[in-house]
């Protein structure tokens, strides 16, 4: 059994922000698999299903980005207790990593992301599988920039570069329901725009430093 926890803020006003790339990409998968999201046992939606004998539940936290942590934990005290390491995957955006990108990571620090930040403290562990989905563009940010960022949203050119990622974002999330999460990352960490010079594997990512 696995979750898949997509990090967000709930509400129309969030909807098509970047920060919600990780909501985006559950709603779709849950799209594609045909099943619903209902109000789960706490601060979160949930859906539930399985993939090739493994049972999987979704869930988006209804918590606000900063304490996504409060949902996962109210997830495992109310529904079951998982291996983190193993079982959990959180989907998530990165303003480091330009549109078009994803970078699975087995473990690490929060790089600047608040949902992250609150799953980390809330299991007191900084050991889980996190599916980065890249949101950032060719411009430099300064620092009092970023959250303006996050929080705008995606420009129609950019609709239509997530339309087009949006099987490779299901792909990425069943290929860890059913394989190792290692040839999940061999198979995923790269960008998958058009172009032919960054289509290549991203091999400073690779499982033995990732």
């Amino acid at each position: 059994m696995k979750l898949i926890t997509g990090l967000g803020n709930p509400g129309n006003k969030y909807a098509s922000t970047r920060h919600n790339a990780g909501f985006i990409a559950l709603d779709n998968l849950a799209l594609k698999l045909g099943i619903v999201f209902r109000p789960g046992r706490g601060d979160f939606y949930i859906a539930s299903g399985k993939y090739k004998g493994e049972e999987f539940f979704l869930l988006k936290p209804t918590t606000y980005m900063n304490n996504s942590g409060i949902a996962v934990v109210q997830f495992f005290e109310n529904y079951f207790t998982l291996e983190a390491d193993k079982d959990l995957l959180v989907v998530h955006d990165d303003f480091n990593i330009p549109l078009g990108t994803l970078r699975l990571r087995q473990k690490g620090s929060d790089g600047g992301h608040n949902g992250i930040a609150s799953i980390m403290y809330h299991l007191n562990s900084d050991e889980f599988p996190r599916m980065r989905i890249g949101i950032g563009s060719n411009d430099i940010l300064k620092k009092d920039e970023f959250v303006d960022f996050v929080l705008s949203d995606f420009l129609p050119n950019e609709i239509g570069m997530l339309e087009k990622l949006v099987p490779v974002f299901n792909d990425c999330i069943l290929s860890f329901l059913s394989e190792d999460l290692k040839i999940t990352m061999n198979k995923f960490n790269r960008n998958f725009l058009p172009d032919e010079k960054d289509n290549k594997p991203e091999n400073n990512e690779s499982p033995a430093n990732a």
